[in-house]
């Protein structure tokens, strides 16, 4: 048996072939990222942490009522700024199912931040 050596440049081409096919690979298959959008805001309630945003990012988000208004509980940070009506506020929206006293509803949670 004989040893095979490549030259440095073949094998650098390789591996940054590999390296793409990899990547191009994980975009393709990979699981689907939550898509950021950003919508006015509607009201916030600070007992309850329920907020409510209007705009065209939330007219096809699930949980979204017929006049176009998306309310949810709202998720964060610590240190993050509470909304006020009429801010630009940045969101991602998760829609789960939650069972109290046998019966199960619908729950939006918002996660997000105002806009700058």
């Amino acid at each position: 048996m004989a040893n095979v050596t490549l030259p440095t440049p073949v094998f650098l081409a390789g591996g940054a072939v590999c390296l793409l096919a990899g990547y191009l690979i994980g975009a393709v298959a990979g699981p689907d990222t939550p898509h950021r959008t950003t919508a006015t805001v509607v009201s916030f309630d600070s007992h309850g942490s329920q907020l409510c945003l209007k705009g065209e990012a939330v007219k096809h988000e699930k949980g979204t009522n017929d006049d176009g208004v998306l309310c949810g509980t709202w998720n964060h940070a610590a240190n993050a700024v509470t909304p006020h009506k009429g801010d630009e506020f940045r969101f991602v929206s998760t829609n789960t199912k939650q069972v109290h006293d046998a019966k199960t509803s619908e729950l939006t949670v918002l996660y997000g931040t105002v806009v700058d």
